[in-house]
């Protein structure tokens, strides 16, 4: 399994910590700097059974100044917006596990956390 995390990130750190305790087998992925290609997100969103606005932090700053929050959100944009996830890395929802049997979750608890474990 891997983990896509920021560090400075609180949900992040819960969920390593929780990994930790259970005993997991997991990479660790700092996508800040080990930034994901426009492929590995569109892998992701499909293991994830979501959209790429779906995991979009628009609140941010960078999704702000892009004007996303108006951006269509249509099979016709939806390479613009992986593009933007890979350009602007920050604006990714975090931390995504990417579970063993080829699926993923949003492991922003504990809940969320314990499903990959189970999977």
């Amino acid at each position: 399994m891997e983990i896509w995390i920021n560090p400075a990130c609180s949900k992040c750190r819960s969920a390593l910590t929780l990994l930790d305790a259970e005993g997991a087998d997991y990479t660790v992925r700092r996508y800040l700097e080990d930034v994901p290609t426009e492929d590995e997100i569109r892998e992701v969103l499909d293991r994830l059974n979501l959209e790429p606005w779906d995991i979009t932090r628009t609140q941010e700053a960078d999704a702000e100044e892009l004007g996303m929050k108006e951006w269509p959100r249509d099979a016709a944009s939806r390479d613009r917006w992986v593009r933007a996830l890979a350009e602007h890395p920050r604006l990714i929802q975090r931390p995504i596990i990417t579970a063993d049997d080829g699926t993923a979750v949003i492991g922003r608890t504990e809940e969320a956390v314990r499903d990959a474990l189970s999977r």
